[in-house]
């Protein structure tokens, strides 16, 4: 059931034959568009259930294991406080902060080129190459003395860190129905807490390493270091780069894959950049709405790398403060599957599950602030409350993916929220300033108000995708886009035309007016 070849110079419509009608150019085709359109292709539910599951035991352990191994190696400088590295390396405060910001100008300098790569290369073999450069810059920390060079590595760690959440969200598209990829992102995304429980435990291991001339934090940057160049090795040869060649489904497979995912009206990919798309996506309300939550959604981050060094000023040793870490990841992991648990099975409630989250969010600001200075269990459990908001990230991750088509509209959504992402997490490190110890109270008002402003945007976009929604089912149908064909030779070298289902011409979700948002 191999597809044959198309001819590159046009796609054309029906009605076009009768000379009414334009060509359209063969190169706004979704990649996928031969595959569903020139084969005469069934997808039963049993069918699709049994793809999913194919799909899912390839690629979904891959996603996991690298989503908590850079997770894990850009939090290494937050374990790194409490195993030596800012008296080895003579940081002061503000060194240490920049460490924590430059990590992100990094990942921001470098987000719109990566983006622009993952849509233009194979999507598993570019990430592949940034996991090996940036488990080299891993491995070079433990050499570095000073700040000039923790500056340096950190810096390239969050430049190819930067194509890995850009490019999953692409890959989820591609193999995903939409409901699908609000439970898989939350997947990969709570390896997250996973990471924190176990790099809290190898933390722990290296405090118990005695080595003259190397110290425990160290042999942290060496542990996972080593850990990353095995993943990149794994991800060359075994991460698909979409359904139209994943080397673990057959032919006949991947135009069902493609077919599966129909239901998105998204389609797979375009290695085409299209400005129109890009600047449809800047003049997009919903974007900034998106990008909005989520710079101040991260504002909160800098946590990362401040959480050690709180709670050991709330009276705990160091090796206490490690090991209450794992319980950071514990937390995490819960809500999380919970939260995407809920918005999957509750039709249209992503909004409010968010929102939801932001209130323990929001206690927890208020007790670690008002608690007395001694009780340090309560104190600590106030910082334990801080986990339930990552969830309302997680589900504004997974509806971003569900709203926006058009391949390079995706590409150019995804740049600006991870720009935003990028934002929140660079600014915040700096709020963390010694004249406001021990209670940190101006950084804890801060991190208030972005959970309070978060709480309130969910809301808002439901509110415009369901005022949009309620447009298009009072709109008359748009037949625009519902008769186009392609010139297509089978493989015994015979020209036919094959009509190409409206998902899968790459149109953009205003473009396309059968397009329904998910609330």
């Amino acid at each position: 059931m191999t597809p044959g070849s198309i001819d590159e110079g046009r796609s054309i419509s029906s009605d076009e034959k009768e000379g009414s009608k334009p060509y359209v150019a063969a190169y706004t085709l979704d990649t996928a568009a031969i595959l569903v359109a020139a084969e005469d292709i069934t997808l039963t539910p049993e069918e699709a259930k049994r793809l999913r599951r194919k799909i899912d035991w390839h690629i979904m352990p891959l996603m996991s294991i690298l989503y908590w191994v850079q997770f894990m190696d850009k939090t290494t400088l937050g374990y790194s406080a409490i195993l030596g590295i800012r008296k080895d390396t003579n940081l002061t405060t503000n060194e240490y902060n920049w460490l924590g910001t430059i990590f992100y100008l990094g990942y921001l300098v470098f987000e719109y080129p990566q983006n622009l790569a993952l849509q233009k290369f194979p999507v598993g073999k570019w990430m592949s190459i940034n996991i090996l450069i940036w488990s080299v810059a891993l491995l070079s920390h433990a050499a570095c003395k000073n700040f000039a060079g923790l500056f340096v590595v950190r810096a390239i760690l969050g430049a190819c860190e930067g194509s890995i959440t850009a490019g999953f969200l692409i890959v989820s598209s591609m193999f995903y129905t939409r409901t699908e990829q609000t439970l898989r992102i939350g997947y990969w995304f709570l390896m997250n807490g996973t990471a924190v429980i176990i790099t809290g435990f190898i933390s722990f291991g290296t405090l118990h390493i005695k080595t003259k001339g190397f110290a425990p934090w160290q042999w942290l940057m060496i542990i996972t270091g080593l850990i990353t160049v095995v993943i990149a090795v794994l991800y060359w040869f075994l991460f698909p780069d979409s359904p139209t060649n994943a080397w673990f489904l057959t032919p006949e497979e991947r135009a069902k894959a493609v077919l599966r995912i129909k239901e998105n009206q998204t389609g797979v990919e375009n290695k085409t950049f299209k400005k129109e798309q890009m600047i449809e996506a800047l003049r997009d309300p919903k974007t900034w709405l998106f990008a909005l939550f989520t710079a101040l959604a991260n504002v909160p981050n800098s946590l990362l790398n401040q959480r050690s060094i709180i709670v050991t000023s709330f009276g705990w040793t160091p090796l206490q403060t490690t090991l209450f870490g794992c319980i950071d990841g514990v937390i995490e992991v819960i809500t999380i599957f919970v939260g995407v648990q809920l918005a999957a099975r509750i039709p249209n409630s992503r909004a409010y599950i968010i929102t939801l989250c932001a209130v323990p969010n929001l206690l927890g600001c208020l007790l670690v602030t008002l608690l007395p200075w001694k009780n340090k269990v309560g104190l600590l459990c106030a910082i334990w409350m801080l986990g339930v908001g990552l969830t309302g990230f997680v589900l504004i991750l997974s509806w971003v993916t569900s709203v926006t088509a058009g391949h390079t509209k995706r590409i150019t959504t995804n740049t600006v929220l991870l720009i935003a992402y990028c934002i929140g997490n660079s600014v915040a490190p700096f709020m963390w300033q010694a004249k406001y110890r021990p209670r940190n109270y101006v950084p804890w008002g801060i991190i208030a108000g972005c959970f309070f402003v978060c709480g309130t945007i969910p809301p808002v976009l439901r509110w415009v995708l369901a005022r949009e929604n309620a447009l298009r089912d009072r709109e008359k149908h748009d037949s625009t886009y519902d008769n186009i064909y392609v010139e297509h030779t089978t493989p015994e070298g015979k020209k036919i035309e094959v009509k190409v289902p409206k998902e899968f011409l790459d149109l953009t979700d205003r473009q396309n007016r059968d397009f329904r948002y998910v609330l």
